[in-house]
């Protein structure tokens, strides 16, 4: 054999070698691809729990919003597999008590798994704190009641402890609360839902009349600091809803978009508000949703969805009154990071609606820059009120396959809370308009907007906190109503609009 055909035998062998090791690599990558994305559903292939509701609970007085009887917090709002989270708890009177801890999801309709119980334990009484100085911080100083390292095969999600008080010789005498918390993960999922938990801290009045808005000086300034080192009371807003004391505001307002995502066996990873101070969890995302009442953002997370947004993440606001306030952050007591909050501004530049929330309300420390610029519509002023979704586009893509004309509406999906007053950015448009009834009977302009971005990805406002409401209507969840308005509940049509945009988003 000549040396030319020695070169060209060796270069066919190594051009062979190459192919075979692109091919073993897209295998490998195809059966990594296969394994994230199916983690969800092989999540939800696990069998539910029957039981892991609220059953008996028990307010220390008539629309009241703390169950002394039990109440617990957690250590941390969220924590990675192999981190450790301590759960106190508190009973008065003392009495045993246990923990399960359960993941929330689909699981056949049940809408949680038990992962594990802890218990029974001894039970204490642990003390309230009053209301300390000028900021009547209320920051409990509890001991651990048990601790748990989170194992390795607890897929990111939102769990609840449901605590519940142990009798032997009554076992029909206990009472039920919950504490709750984020796990989180670093899968590059397709989907990143953050649970909006610094505005479930924000109107958190355990024990009693002390968040944010209940402060001597005024409900709208820069007066109050809140702790996540306290129990989340009853919710404490719209609707009286005593399933949902320990769990903020999870149950009311997002878990509905939870139990449908995971339902549709969608790749969704979970985090908390503060786990959006750094950019870097979102960029492992193709898209971000904001979901329910999502008012208060330290202005590092808001710096953080600008870069994902810009780098080429969908950002999804299936949200109201969301990017409102500026919300720092500070330590605890014992050094924990982000564990202490206070309203210290609105979030709107030089724009109208933060020029007036200045002025009413004022001074504030902070100032945040134009949200609309971020979602495409703004925080209009005055909010709360409740309308019907009416599409004004329905030529746009989102809408294919749900059937709607100009100026179908799906009734009372509008509220508590909306967006409007779009500023000017290329190629935005307005999908879906109408009138709210604020307060039951003004009347206020809402829109709900979608715009593109630079790298082909898109921002999207349904403006309002209620769609959730239109996917389903999962176990432990009640339709809110307020401002005499009220949504249906699950609706083809906002299914059909939010399956076109997640699908277009992580396409």
């Amino acid at each position: 054999m000549c040396k030319c055909q020695n070169i060209l035998v060796g270069c066919t062998i190594a051009v062979v070698v190459q192919i075979q090791l692109l091919a073993a690599s897209l295998v490998a990558q195809q059966t990594q691809d296969a394994a994230v994305s199916n983690a969800i559903q092989e999540e939800n292939n696990k069998p539910g729990s029957n039981d892991w509701q609220l059953t008996r609970v028990r307010l220390d007085k008539n629309l009241g919003f703390r169950s002394p009887w039990i109440e617990g917090y957690c250590s941390r709002q969220s924590v990675s597999a192999g981190e450790k989270l301590d759960i106190m708890v508190s009973t008065n009177p003392k009495k045993p008590f246990k923990i399960e801890i359960f993941r929330t999801g689909y699981y056949g309709g049940r809408g949680a798994r038990l992962m594990t119980t802890l218990g029974p334990l001894e039970g204490r009484t642990q003390k309230t704190p009053e209301p300390d100085g000028e900021r009547r911080l209320v920051e409990c100083h509890w001991e651990a009641s048990a601790s748990i390292v989170i194992p390795k095969d607890w897929l990111s999600g939102v769990y609840l402890g449901r605590l519940t008080t142990v009798d032997d010789e009554k076992p029909y005498d206990y009472w039920q609360s919950y504490v709750v918390f984020v796990v989180r993960d670093d899968r590059p999922a397709d989907i990143l839902f953050q649970v909006s938990d610094n505005t479930w801290q924000a109107y958190n009045r355990w024990p009693v009349d002390t968040s944010v808005y209940l402060h001597p000086k005024g409900n709208q300034g820069p007066w109050a600091d809140v702790s996540f080192d306290r129990p989340y009371s009853k919710y404490a807003q719209i609707y009286e809803n005593p399933q949902s004391i320990g769990s903020g505001e999870w149950l009311c307002f997002e878990f509905p978009f939870a139990f449908w995502l995971e339902q549709q066996g969608y790749n969704v990873s979970y985090c908390s508000n503060s786990d959006m101070l750094v950019p870097d969890r979102g960029l492992k995302c193709k898209a971000m949703l904001s979901v329910g009442h999502d008012e208060y953002w330290d202005a590092r997370q808001y710096e953080s969805v600008v870069q994902m947004r810009d780098a080429g993440v969908d950002i999804l606001f299936f949200s109201g009154n969301s990017v409102c306030w500026v919300s720092p952050f500070r330590k605890s007591y014992d050094g924990r990071e982000n564990r202490i909050l206070f309203r210290g501004g609105p979030y709107g530049g030089d724009y109208k609606f933060a020029v007036a929330r200045e002025r009413d309300n004022g001074p504030f420390p902070h100032r945040g820059p134009d949200e609309g610029f971020l979602m495409g519509s703004r925080n209009v002023d005055p909010v709360n009120g409740g309308g019907d979704w009416t599409v004004t586009k329905p030529s746009h893509w989102m809408f294919e396959g749900t059937g709607m004309k100009t100026g179908d509406s799906i009734p009372g999906l509008v509220g508590w809370e909306y967006h409007g007053d779009p500023p000017e950015i290329d190629g935005l448009e307005i999908v879906a308009a109408g009138t709210a009834l604020q307060g039951g009977v003004n009347p206020q302009q809402w829109t709900a907007t979608i715009y593109p971005v630079t790298k082909g990805n898109f921002v999207f406002n349904a403006s309002t906190i209620f769609w959730c409401q239109g996917l389903s209507s999962p176990p432990g969840h009640m339709l809110p109503w307020s401002h005499w308005s009220r949504p249906h509940g699950p609706d083809e049509r906002v299914q059909r609009i939010t399956r076109n945009l997640l699908d277009r988003a992580i396409k």
